[in-house]
């Protein structure tokens, strides 16, 4: 047997060990239930329609105010327009990968390992997690989730111009005949049909007015045993247990919205009310009262909400609305969502992150939170205190669609600070002093369910911002999938603000997204009185190291003197010790032993910060480093750059506290460091040839 085999069932084993016992069962039903299905795959040869009859009377669902284009805002529907003619062109990026090649896409070439799956082989019998088979399974699902087409037909939508409707009809056409149902890789995964069902609905109805759009769609049979083929294995084939997170939320939200605006089938009304059920279960499981996303991977904390809004608001325009619960648990997510962001409308870099939206009709952006708030606006009407977020094409265009912002009582009358279930605490510096230091610190549980797929090992880290700026940043994620060192790296504990001990990780990962050991971390103590605020916490993720050890961690922000001061103890046995302090990309740093001056420049928010370091570690700075990886930063999934990253190195004691200050002043205030024997810079390259250990 070879090594990658044996690997593979290495992580079979550890995969099941992860599941209750009530989840066996559902497990095994669904391996026979796949083996009993081989009889009903499509093949490509037998996609030809033609002369099938279809069922009579078919019509779409709702349909759009006629005004409705001309309340999208001009500078959305130019970066509308502008997005749609590159694409027009064949211009399109994914997932950090430039393509040229969408004219006419190949649906199963990952353009980055140049690797094509087989269109034609059984999809329960594809291995979607092997790159061998399938190449980069992120570029090539992306693609086919056919949000470039919901982009070009809202473009069609703004304008009437033929090019747009026609490049959609073309594509979709395509898509509809090389992937009948159960055949190639876009049949392996309910989260791909569940947010291609939701494009398809879009794209049906931003299209409604076109001559052709009945002929692509209740007219076409192929077309018509789409949508019926996705919705028969979302109803068969769901994520549960140990897998119901994000995922699930995707497909009962697909269900939802097809099952409403596709209303076609004898099974719709049965599906609308199980999925209906079930997106109303799933959101409450999957999200803490206070709105947090239990994965603790704040940009799916954006997706999920946003999966429910366009869900929610779909059920509501048919007039077979949701439950009072779905629409309390959207407004607790999207009010906790902006009061996490600072003041350019950031979001915490918790977690796993890997760009997903549920819908795009507005020009691709990197921050989807302020077109969350906007949607959130018009489907649930702003409270005074959140920030401001313009209203883009999507959330013109649902808004419009809906009856009107809901009145969902109960909601916040302030600004929350504190998400005490889910272990966040924000320590910002008052409102009326700018720039805004903005400190995220992480004290709650590791993740969400038994595998915790999308947690890092960061408990008891920190962000800090200055003005928006990452000054002591999350690196981010950089890979799912093809590249298991820099996923491993992205989500350790030493590529967090955080202490690690022994080498190794507080929590114990068993494959790219299966940890198998979850460090328990708990706030011991919050406050606030005004001029100071600050957190305490302690995790026992090392209780497992002989001897065992516990990491506790205060952090506290002086608005008069601006500046955070973060204070270590680990009790317990002595072990080595690295302590790590990642900088964002705009920062530049210099070391001279244990005092580091970093610099960033002055737009948006641009200073300097005086960075006092624990004297009783030995520190290094890197950056840019790839034997062993250290110093990087990910804009996104397939984007990263070189950054700064300070490391302290040592050995743990009971008695001793390590002490961090950072102090934020202007440039006129700036210590005066040169370089000299007892400074470094790194400069980066496979070794770090510049670093140099104070003493």
């Amino acid at each position: 047997m070879s090594g990658p085999q044996v690997s593979r069932l290495g992580w079979y084993a550890r995969r099941m060990a992860r599941m209750s016992p009530a989840e066996l069962p559902w497990r095994a039903r669904d391996q026979v239930l796949q083996v009993a299905w081989t009889p009903r795959q499509v093949r490509r040869e037998q996609a030809d329609l033609t002369g099938v009859p279809l069922p009579g009377g078919l019509r779409f669902g709702s349909v759009l105010p006629a005004d409705i284009a001309d309340r999208v805002p001009d500078q959305a529907r130019a970066a509308v327009l502008d997005a749609a003619d590159r694409l027009l062109k064949g211009e399109w990026e994914v997932l950090g990968v430039t393509r040229t090649d969408l004219v006419q896409p190949d649906w199963f070439t990952d353009p980055v390992t140049g690797r094509r799956s087989d269109p034609g082989r059984y999809s329960f019998r594809i291995d979607h997690r092997s790159q061998e088979q399938t190449g980069n399974i992120k570029q090539v699902w992306e693609i086919s989730r056919l949000q470039h087409l919901t982009l070009l037909a809202t473009a069609w939508f703004l304008t009437r111009e033929e090019a747009y409707a026609d490049r959609v009809a073309s594509q979709l056409r395509s898509w509809f005949r090389e992937n009948p149902f159960l055949s190639g890789v876009h049949w392996t995964s309910g989260i791909e049909l569940g947010i291609r069902l939701i494009s398809l609905t879009w794209i049906r109805r931003l299209l409604d007015d076109w001559p052709g759009a009945g002929g692509l769609f209740e007219q076409d049979p192929l077309a018509v045993r789409q949508i019926r083929w996705h919705q028969q294995f979302l109803a068969a084939f769901r994520s549960r247990g140990s897998s119901a997170n994000n995922h699930v939320i995707a497909e009962a939200a697909g269900q939802l919205v097809a099952s409403c605006a596709f209303p076609w089938f004898p099974e719709s009304g049965p599906w609308r009310r199980a999925s209906a059920a079930l997106l109303e279960r799933e959101l409450v499981r999957n999200t803490f009262p206070s709105g947090i996303g239990r994965e603790l991977a704040a940009d799916y904390q954006c997706f999920v909400a946003e999966l429910g809004f366009l869900a929610a608001a779909e059920a509501d325009v048919s007039g077979h609305p949701v439950s009072r619960v779905t629409w309390d648990r959207l407004a607790a997510m999207t009010d906790s969502a902006a009061a996490l962001i600072d003041e350019r409308s950031r979001p915490p870099r918790q977690g796993d992150s890997d760009d997903g939206r549920g819908l795009l009709l507005d020009a691709p952006a990197p921050n989807r939170w302020p077109a969350l708030l906007a949607l959130g606006e018009a489907l649930i009407g702003r409270l005074d205190w959140w920030p401001p977020s313009p209203a883009g094409a999507e959330s013109t265009i649902v808004g419009g669609l809906a009856p009107g912002p809901r009145d969902v009582p109960g909601r916040p009358a302030r600004r929350p600070s504190r998400f005490a279930d889910a272990g966040i605490t924000l320590l910002r510096s008052s409102p009326d002093e700018a720039p805004e230091i903005w400190c995220r610190c992480d004290g709650g549980p590791h993740g969400f369910l038994s595998i915790a797929s999308h947690a890092h090992a960061d408990a008891l880290s920190v962000e800090v911002r200055y003005g928006g700026v990452d000054i002591l940043a999350d690196p981010g994620t950089y890979c799912y999938h093809g590249d298991p060192p820099w996923r491993s790296y992205f989500r350790s504990t030493l590529g967090h603000n955080t202490v690690e001990l022994a080498g190794r990780n507080q929590s114990i990962e068993g494959g790219p997204f299966l940890w198998v050991r979850h460090a328990k971390a708990s706030e011991i103590d919050v406050t606030d009185d005004g001029e100071m605020a600050s957190w305490t916490a302690v995790h026992d993720g090392y209780m497992s190291l002989d001897p065992p050890a516990m990491h506790r961690r205060s952090v506290r922000l002086d608005r008069i003197k601006r500046c955070v001061e973060i204070v270590d103890n680990i009790t317990g046995g002595r072990h080595d010790l690295r302590l790590a302090f990642h900088c964002g990309p705009d920062v530049e740093a210099e070391l001279d032993e244990a005092l580091a001056v970093l610099r960033w420049p002055r737009e948006p928010a641009g200073g300097m910060a005086r960075l006092e370091l624990p004297r009783q570690l030995r520190w290094s700075l890197h950056k840019g480093e790839t034997d062993p990886i250290l110093g990087w930063y990910a804009h996104g999934l397939g984007r990263r750059v070189a950054a700064f990253t300070l490391v302290g190195h040592g050995r743990s004691a009971s008695e001793v506290a390590l002490r961090t200050t950072l102090t934020f002043s202007g440039d006129e205030d700036a210590p005066k460091i040169s370089l000299s024997r007892g400074t470094s810079v790194a400069t980066g390259g496979r070794k770090d040839a510049t670093r140099a250990e104070a003493t």
